[in-house]
């Protein structure tokens, strides 16, 4: 008996620009010329985010061209999918 998994289907998606728009809020504009528009602020605990409550720390916001995501001088890091489609994701990081 051969037992095959059976493939999750996973976009890959990618940030291609962003603008701070607000305390701890960032527009994401995504390769598939969507956007979200995400206040952080909730999600800001814990060992690699609490950081990112100093407004000046949170504001060295960078684009990782190679990866596609946001990232921290701490190396803080958000999966561009998670980024993509925050309203599902939102919850599980509170």
């Amino acid at each position: 008996m051969v037992l095959r998994k059976k493939r999750m289907s996973h976009q890959i998606h990618r940030v291609e620009r962003f603008e701070i728009v607000g305390p701890y809020t960032l527009t994401l504009r995504f390769e598939d010329g969507s956007q979200q528009r995400i206040d952080f602020r909730s999600v800001l605990e814990g060992e690699v985010f609490a950081p990112l409550q100093d407004l000046n720390v949170f504001n060295a916001v960078e684009l990782d061209p190679g990866c596609g995501t946001l990232t921290w001088p701490n190396g803080a890091d958000f999966d561009p999918e998670t980024l993509h489609d925050w309203p599902t994701y939102r919850g599980g990081l509170c």
